[in-house]
């Protein structure tokens, strides 16, 4: 048998593989609706995330036993999930709607190719066997299409995390008798395409839809001699570029529209800003009913009287029957100049008795109320996916401790955690109003500040990990590096771009900083890394999901105020010779400047101590949470310089009240870098994750600091 023969045989198998996994994905469908339909008779809830973690986890392991990339196994079930959770809704959805028609007209606007399509097609997906799609030139077009009843659905654009609304499409939902029904969430990863793989240089004419256009203004800023032209979709643009033959035009699309039209793609990944999806509504000619089991959301259009306070009082309303507001866009009121419609999204549904009271009061504070429809959404917080539990946060952590043997770990002081409320005593009172600092100040605000990252809380409940190398090496390093942490459990990726490592002559760089950034969406991690200078803050920033103020810079006045002027979270290090009030009163300059998610970074102070690099300064957590409402974390490496003491520095700094740790990983530390002694090995930061997640409070422990009421 030859070598090709062999290779055939391997394809055969593995064809044979991939068609069990897709019968073996059908019999779960099987007994998912097997589910659904006994959900039906007992009104049980649609998502345990508990057991989704708890199944996560287990898979993990047993991907681990068969050589399998544990973040591999997870993100290819969170796909499964999604898609379980889908088939749940839709079932619920059927059982409240009636027969379903035998078959589907849907509209969207553009051609086939455009991002409109792809949302039509992965909305009606389970009906894509029914399923009439129609193109239109216009937006206007497809929704009288479906207002006069020759359209079944039609799939709107609303807005774009990059380019903002569409103010078109907010336009209609007010003039048309339409319903929403639905809405659909789409990533945009646009891509330059021409006919064939030219030198940009060679690109004079560039066509695209006007918000893909200005999606990607920093890109096409770069162009020289380059004629950039609206169109009236994406992919009609690509096809314009096919059916003309130009070698010098090309095309911003996405990369299905390039292979759609035949059409090379040049560049990828235009975008200003890395994380670009567009929202769609689905409209019909009348409103829906959903269980109220799906999480879903409710939209609706107001006009206020042009009184003081009247729009305070209609939210107030909302809020007085606990109504989370997702989306608040004004557009002004026709014929009535300097007055204003407002457009509300909230979570809730129709069918709940608080939201149609809450409607009800709004109609006395309104001049006019359009309910555009109850919908299931793509965006709550609820359908976020589940991760399996690498540290539980403190209250699970509180939850667990009786009855384990962790309780010989050291129980921590008395402190504040989560969102809870603090009632300064006088002394703690009188302390603070002398203090140089006073937004930083729980005075100024007595909660907990709480920073969203991604799908990561920074100053809760949940303590959080930032680990990888301290600067960028080789990309391949840094990918072995990243899965290693991601695969034990750290939530964020750290890696110094813009410093060098042992024996390299320059730093990576914005070369290394692309390589951290794709590694972190590789295995499903913001990440952090450092700035240095000023003039570097913004385009850092438009990479970077966090970025950080090291101990050199902490005095640093003029990056302080740029990093201050930038809607980033900052981690601000502790400089080696400062005071806490120093520190603070670093970050207050950050605060300052408007930026109001400032991180503290506790990393060692100069003393007279030798044996360590500096000496961690973990009184400093305790004194920081009495003072400030800020999250404050701790980088035990470069305090100590030496690996094996960073592992019981890391769980003091949890016991001390942190809100999470930065650990220098390397995959391999003995070669990355001489100087960076403090470096983990992945298997020590393995095991340092895993006495993390035994830590638990002392049964009974009471979490108030010391400046609560009981101490007053």
């Amino acid at each position: 048998m030859t070598r090709r023969d062999d290779l055939q045989d391997l394809r055969r198998r593995l064809d044979g593989l991939d068609r069990e996994i897709v019968e073996r994905l059908a019999d779960r469908r099987d007994v998912v609706e097997a589910i659904i339909r006994f959900k039906d008779s007992s009104d049980s809830e649609l998502r345990d995330t508990g057991r989704e973690e708890q199944l996560l986890a287990k898979l993990q392991a047993v991907g681990r036993e068969k050589g399998l990339d544990g973040y591999f196994v997870t993100r290819v079930f969170h796909e499964i999930i999604d898609y379980s959770l889908r088939v749940q809704k839709e079932h619920l959805i059927r059982a409240q709607s009636g027969p379903a028609p035998e078959r589907l007209a849907v509209g969207y606007q553009g051609v086939e190719g455009a991002y409109s399509f792809f949302a039509a097609r992965k909305f009606f997906a389970s009906d894509e066997d029914r399923l009439d799609l129609t193109g239109y030139t216009t937006f206007r077009e497809m929704v009288e299409h479906v207002e006069r009843g020759t359209l079944d659905f039609a799939v709107l654009p609303v807005e774009n995390t990059t380019a903002g609304v569409i103010n078109e499409s907010y336009d209609l939902l007010l003039a048309k008798s339409v319903a929403v029904v639905g809405e659909e969430v789409v990533p945009v990863k646009h891509c330059l395409m021409a006919l064939e793989d030219v030198s940009l240089t060679r690109i004079h004419r560039v066509f695209s839809h006007p918000q893909a256009l200005a999606q990607c203004s920093d890109f096409l800023a770069t162009l020289d001699n380059c004629q950039v032209e609206s169109f009236t979709d994406t992919a009609m643009a690509a096809r314009r570029v096919r059916d003309e033959q130009d070698l010098s035009q090309a095309a911003i699309a996405s990369e299905a529209a390039a292979r759609f039209y035949g059409l090379k793609v040049l560049r990828r990944d235009l975008a200003n800003q890395r994380e670009n999806f567009t929202r769609f509504m689905i409209l019909a000619a009348e409103p829906a009913s959903f269980d109220r089991r799906i999480p879903c959301k409710t939209s609706l259009i107001f006009a206020t009287g042009h009184t003081e306070g009247a729009l305070v009082r209609c939210l107030n309303g909302l809020a007085r029957h606990g109504l989370n507001l997702t989306k608040l866009e004004s557009r002004p009121r026709a014929n009535v100049p300097w007055e204003y419609v407002f457009y509300v999204d909230f979570e809730g549904n129709l069918a709940d008795d608080s939201v149609r009271e809450a409607i009800e009061e709004l109609k006395a504070d309104t001049v006019f109320v359009k309910v555009l429809g109850t919908y299931p959404a793509r965006t709550l917080k609820g359908n976020r996916p589940a991760h399996p539990p690498a540290i539980p946060s403190t209250s699970q952590a509180r939850a667990a401790g009786e009855g384990t043997d962790a309780a010989t770990t050291p129980a921590p002081p008395a402190i504040l955690t989560g969102r809870s409320r603090l009632t300064a005593s006088e002394e703690v009172r009188r302390s603070l109003a002398t203090k140089p600092f006073r937004l930083a100040s729980r005075l100024h605000q007595p909660d907990d500040t709480v920073l969203r990252v991604g799908d990561v809380e920074i100053g809760g409940n949940d303590f959080v990990v930032f680990a990888g190398p301290r600067s960028i090496g080789s990309r391949e390093e840094l990918f072995e590096t990243a899965r290693a942490v991601r695969e034990a459990g750290a939530r964020i990726l750290r890696g110094d771009a813009f410093r060098s490592r042992a024996g390299a002559a320059e730093p990576r760089g914005f070369a290394g900083l692309d390589d951290l950034a794709e590694a972190g969406r590789t295995y499903g991690m913001p990440i952090v890394t450092e700035v240095l200078e000023p003039s570097h803050v913004d385009e850092v920033a438009r990479v970077a999901d966090l970025l950080c103020v090291g101990a050199d810079s902490m005095q640093n006045l003029a990056l302080l105020r740029a990093v201050g002027r930038v809607d980033r979270p900052v981690i601000l290090e502790r400089g080696r010779m400062a005071s806490i009030d120093e520190w603070i009163s670093a970050a207050e300059l950050v605060l300052s400047q408007g930026n109001q998610q400032v991180i503290l970074c506790e990393r060692g102070i100069r003393t007279f101590e030798t044996a360590t690099a500096n000496t961690l300064d973990l009184s400093a957590v305790a004194i920081v949470r009495e003072w400030s409402h800020l999250p404050i974390v701790v980088d035990p490496c470069d305090a100590v310089g030496v690996w094996r003491w960073v592992p019981s520095l890391a769980m003091a700094a949890r016991g001390a009240g942190a809100h999470g740790v930065s650990l220098e990983v390397e995959s391999d530390p003995d070669t990355a870098s001489a100087e960076r002694a403090s470096a983990l090995r992945p298997s020590t930061f393995a095991r340092v994750m895993h006495d993390l997640g035994r830590w638990r409070p002392a049964s009974g422990e009471a979490h108030a600091t010391a400046a609560s009421p009981a101490s007053d």
